[in-house]
């Protein structure tokens, strides 16, 4: 099917727009026709430009973000002020989902990397269509399980190891994910280093000591995994 946002409006030729929009996203993959058409009709268009916030960890849960165009990056800040970054989210994506059913606030902050159009559902309306739709708890449930494993092997990531086999394991997860040797960072050094808890020169260091060992080409972005034998290596590595 050929989805695309034109003007305001996320369209495909078979399906209303904001139907449309709700099922390329991945938290409502398992719902039905009607429980999706429940969330639409309580759906409502929202715009932001880059680095424009779109909550702070902390707040009050308003509700649940549909990201349908851009991009948003997810961090958390330390006492001291340090942004740690656990997260960049392109459309189609959803941010903001565990609040909905702990009643907490939210937990992290969301950032607008690229400008995001979203939908968003507020919260009483969610656990509205919740009660008349009792499956879709269960299966939103799912979904959010799935992330929260997902989160835990990040932590993991971000607590052991050093910042060399951290960085050489976020390069094979990146490589991973692309399903190719060759990918685009979708984060700048100091992004990076924010993820990896470290400053961006060590990130840069690192980076120029897998590129000498002939482990990677890199310029920029822009990444090619060369001798992934060599980078498992250095994911593994204890030393």
């Amino acid at each position: 099917m050929f989805h695309r946002w034109e003007g305001s409006l996320y369209y495909d030729r078979s399906l209303p727009p904001k139907i449309a929009a709700l099922s390329e996203i991945a938290l409502f993959a398992a719902l039905s026709e009607s429980e999706i058409q429940g969330l639409a009709q309580r759906a409502v268009e929202r715009r932001f430009a880059a680095d424009e916030m779109l909550f702070w960890e902390g707040e009050a849960c308003a509700g649940i973000f549909l990201i349908v165009q851009g991009s948003v990056k997810i961090f958390r800040t330390s006492p001291g002020g340090r942004e740690v970054m656990l997260a960049i989210e392109s459309a189609p994506a959803t941010v903001a989902e565990l609040p909905l059913f702990d009643g907490g606030p939210y937990p992290a902050s969301v950032r607008v990397v690229e400008p995001v159009v979203a939908l968003f559902i507020n919260k009483s309306d969610f656990q509205q269509v919740c009660r008349q739709y009792p499956d879709v708890a269960l299966k939103v449930l799912a979904v959010v399980g799935q992330r929260l494993r997902h989160l835990v092997g990040l932590v993991e990531a971000m607590t052991f190891g050093s910042v060399t086999q951290r960085l050489a394991r976020l390069l094979l997860d990146a490589s991973k994910m692309a399903d190719a040797e060759s990918f685009e960072l979708p984060v700048t050094h100091q992004e990076l280093a924010s993820r990896l808890g470290t400053v961006r020169e060590v990130v840069s260091r690192n980076l120029a000591r897998f590129r000498a060992g002939g482990l990677i080409r890199a310029q920029g972005r822009q990444v090619e995994i060369v001798d992934r034998r060599g980078l498992e290596q250095e994911a593994e590595s204890q030393g």
